[in-house]
């Protein structure tokens, strides 16, 4: 994913969740890649939210470019609980 798109995805969770956190968890550089760990939290009240809070982990897999700057990022995270959460909150099960 590019800078425009990494931009997009960016506005998209800033849409969704407008008192949207995001914490460092940590950040290493492995060889050519640098990796961002991170946790999110927020409240989906963005357009079609439900009003559920959501706290989820992921990383980041960046490749940089000459400049210094994201040329590449690859998203991880659980996408499977990011829905459940979505969908009935965090700590709620169903």
């Amino acid at each position: 994913m590019g800078r425009s798109a990494i931009a997009a995805v960016a506005q998209a969770f800033m849409t969704a969740f407008p008192d949207m956190k995001i914490f460092m968890d940590e950040l290493f550089v492995e060889e050519e890649r640098t990796f961002y760990h991170w946790t999110l939290t927020g409240t989906n009240t963005g357009p079609g939210g439900k009003g559920k809070r959501v706290r989820i982990s992921g990383f980041e897999e960046w490749r940089m470019d000459a400049e210094g700057l994201i040329a590449e990022s690859r998203g991880h995270f659980d996408q499977a609980e990011y829905q459940r959460q979505l969908e009935y909150g965090i700590g709620n099960r169903r």
